[in-house]
């Protein structure tokens, strides 16, 4: 790592003994690394109080989600963080497992479809795909329990009879809602050799997503297995030790030759260095910032889970989706709620001037397939 890294470290280990920012008594939410309140601040046009509100709000419904859904059993009808009322929001489709999902601390909304019926559907599509009946307007698919659908968007003004067949097919398999609103294709991240804070394979620059023990996990579009590393200034830093892009987008390095890891996402002066404690899995509308080498720290919302993009060199399934924009070489970076990991960065459309849509790969598919185990602090 290079020096200023290395500052920054030290100032996040420093704040982690007594400097971090934290709520006062009527919000007990977790420390937070200083700057991320004026982050969201920001993004969601908050007062600091509020921010503060958010977080705990957030942080209780994301440790609730698991018994939540316990409670729900086979009613299972998926989840999703209300914005408004500041509660995780848990559907089921049966008056019995609406009590005990509220005993187990979400509330209950009773949907039409179970998560199961859903997904389903989804993968009925995604069957589509693998046969090559997708056309390239067609960006990505995800279930939507708040729906009762499978959300399919599709690029705006592209009504060509190949997307009218594949809409019908799609129909035929179950639920369907067509979205075009704001819709561009989406690609990977990845960037050619330029200068900022990279790690390199080839002439392909990307970003680190979160230490672990041994390396860093990353996206898998940034190279394959075996593929030898590079730091910021062009040292060995180690090789691929298990990559997979498209079918998933998700990659793991091997760190070697002196470099070392730390339990931190960097804030790059816009906020500071956000510790890493763990990995619970934020629920649909929950905030989530974004830490990459070009475009640096910018925060957005989780707008979807269990999301098939359509990239032009093949599917990538069970992403999540979110508002946040990305550029080129933020590929692989790191997404963080509070001080929860979520994902890695995979691609988008858009850009950090205009806005745009970017999706992550879970990090906890990422440990799990991989035998990992995320280094936190």
């Amino acid at each position: 790592m290079r020096l200023t890294t290395l500052t920054r470290l030290g100032a996040a280990v420093a704040l982690a003994a007594g400097g971090l920012v934290t709520a006062p008594a009527a919000h007990a939410a977790p420390a937070l690394s200083p700057g991320l309140v004026t982050a969201m601040r920001t993004a969601f046009g908050l007062t600091g109080q509020q921010a503060l509100a958010r977080v705990e709000r957030e942080a209780r419904a994301t440790r609730a989600l698991p018994d939540a859904r316990t409670a729900a059993g086979r009613s299972f009808g998926g989840s999703w963080f209300d914005q408004d009322e500041g509660v995780l929001v848990v559907g089921v489709t049966d008056a019995p497992a609406a009590e005990r999902v509220r005993a187990a601390g979400a509330e209950p909304r009773l949907v039409a479809r179970t998560a199961a019926e859903l997904d389903g559907v989804k993968d009925r599509v995604d069957a589509l795909s693998a046969a090559g009946r997708v056309p390239r307007a067609v960006t990505s698919w995800h279930p939507d329990p708040r729906t009762g659908a499978v959300v399919v968007n599709v690029q705006p003004g592209v009504r060509t009879a190949a997307v009218a067949r594949f809409l019908a097919e799609a129909r035929a398999l179950g639920p369907i809602e067509v979205n075009t609103e704001g819709v561009t294709a989406p690609r990977p991240f990845a960037a050619g050799t330029v200068g900022g804070d990279p790690y390199y394979t080839g002439n392909v620059r990307c970003s680190i997503g979160f230490s672990v023990h041994g390396g860093y996990v990353t996206a898998g579009h940034c190279g394959g297995t075996g593929a030898q590393v590079y730091g910021w200034d062009r040292s060995w830093q180690g090789q691929f030790a298990g990559s997979s892009f498209p079918g998933n987008d998700h990659a793991w390095v091997r760190t070697g030759g002196g470099w070392w890891n730390a339990p931190v996402v960097l804030g790059w002066g816009t906020v500071g260095d956000a510790l890493v404690r763990g990995s619970w899995e934020a629920p649909v509308g929950t905030s989530v910032c974004r830490s990459g080498s070009t475009t640096h720290w910018h925060c957005g919302v989780i707008q979807s889970r269990n999301e098939t993009v359509h990239y032009a060199q093949g599917d990538v399934h069970q992403l999540a989706g979110t508002s946040v924009c990305a550029e080129g070489g933020d590929s692989g970076g790191s997404f963080i709620t509070g001080d929860q990991a979520q994902g890695v960065t995979s691609g988008g459309y858009g850009n950090c001037s205009s806005g745009g849509r970017t999706w992550f790969q879970p990090v906890n598919e990422i440990l799990s397939t991989y035998g990992l185990t995320l280094l936190t602090a």
